[in-house]
């Protein structure tokens, strides 16, 4: 049995079940009473929970995967810099084919290293702050009395 029920809708809301009606070539009266179900029903909520929770998932799991991208590009790029301010000399330009070569050969080192680097978890970061901290104690232990250290 079916109940007639009037019902007053916005303008704009009226527009778009016109053109929901029109597009899924239905009548108006069966897009309101989907409508209406889906709102009452119990598990809608649920579903539109569910919804959210599996893109927001989704969304995590992309966020790892781009920190661990923007991690290993900043490690190369450290990596790089390190390797090239401590070990690059400046080349004449008769010795040019064999910066190159030397060119080459560095690189290829920079990848092992780049790999060892990654896999065993090491951070440009730490090493820096570990650094630091070695200088900050042997710095300290020459200011004071003497304490046997070099």
């Amino acid at each position: 049995m079916k109940i007639e029920t009037k019902v007053y809708l916005p303008a704009d809301l009226a527009r778009a079940l016109d053109e929901m009606a029109a597009r899924t070539r239905r009548p108006k009266s069966e897009v309101v009473r989907a409508a209406v179900a889906s709102f009452l029903s119990p598990d809608g909520s649920e579903r539109m929970e569910a919804a959210v929770t599996r893109r927001l998932d989704r969304m995590s799991r992309q966020i790892e995967r781009l920190e661990r991208d923007v991690g290993i590009g900043s490690e190369a790029l450290g990596l790089f810099i390190k390797a090239w301010l401590t070990a690059t000399p400046p080349m004449p330009d008769v010795a040019q084919a064999a910066a190159q070569t030397k060119g080459r050969e560095r690189y290829e080192g920079f990848i092992e290293a780049l790999g060892r680097r990654l896999a065993s978890g090491r951070t440009l970061a730490r090493e820096v702050t570990e650094d630091l901290a070695d200088q900050d104690s042997h710095a300290s232990t020459h200011e004071g009395p003497a304490s046997g250290h070099p």
